[in-house]
């Protein structure tokens, strides 16, 4: 994967955050994360204070609060799951709005929200200053099974190779006057995906016998030695350690 692959949640910038070698950002995040799950739920003044040290986060990384909001509709699927939860959670009962709902289901439906959205949020501002080819990096650095570094590799490249195929495939339909209205399309739209699938996996085959004649034996090369000094290491720890002396507050008071 070239260097000057980029993903549409990277946001180009100079940065002390962009600076940061990509390891170091990778474990602050999933640090944070860990401390955001395992804070109790009824200490709802936590979630603000962790909202808040993201937001920092983002300001010193320059990443706009409007390009974070946007890239938090992936969201959704929680967000719809925990509005269900106090209709369908046993408990205690009590109105809101005229509506009876569960004390138990409205909390449960808290947790999973402010827990959901601060995971989100701090995955985006990751993607947001990280490029795909540095998160390999920096997978590969912190030691994670290289077949899986490899499988993610070869996935982020070639589902662009794929969706790019989807789109020549499907401007030669509508060239032909092709339009999926109903169900009789479908017969038209299961050829399609299945002439995609061998596409797919004849170009797999061709790339993988022209790494074998290049000499790929099972582990890629590294090319870039990343590495990090200790102030980098204590600037990155900061957000999950701050956010560490919250949850510990949360849990004494």
């Amino acid at each position: 994967m070239g260097a000057g692959h980029a993903h549409k949640l990277y946001r180009h910038a100079h940065s002390p955050v962009h600076a940061l070698p990509p390891h170091c950002k990778l474990a602050a995040v999933f640090c944070f994360v860990l401390v955001v799950v395992s804070t109790p739920r009824e200490a709802m003044w936590a979630f603000g204070l962790y909202a808040a040290l993201l937001a920092a986060a983002a300001a010193v990384a320059r990443v706009p609060a409007g390009f974070l909001l946007k890239r938090l509709v992936v969201e959704v699927p929680f967000v719809a799951f925990a509005l269900l939860m106090p209709f369908v959670v046993p408990g205690e009962q009590t109105s809101v709005l005229g509506v009876s709902v569960s004390v138990p289901g409205l909390w449960g439906a808290w947790n999973v929200l402010a827990k959901a959205t601060l995971g989100v949020a701090a995955s985006v501002l990751l993607a947001s200053t990280t490029e795909l080819r540095a998160v390999l990096l920096g997978l590969q650095r912190l030691k994670l099974p290289p077949l899986l570094v490899q499988i993610a590799s070869f996935m982020i490249r070639y589902g662009d190779v794929v969706t790019d195929e989807m789109r020549r495939m499907s401007i030669a339909r509508r060239s032909r006057g092709f339009e999926a209205r109903g169900v009789r399309q479908w017969r038209v739209l299961a050829a399609s995906a299945g002439a995609l699938f061998i596409r797919s996996y004849e170009r797999g085959e061709r790339v993988h016998l022209a790494m074998v004649s290049r000499g790929y034996t099972g582990t890629m090369p590294v090319i870039d030695e990343v590495t990090a000094t200790r102030a980098q290491w204590a600037y990155a720890a900061a957000l999950p350690v701050l956010a560490l002396a919250v949850c510990l507050l949360g849990w004494n008071l």
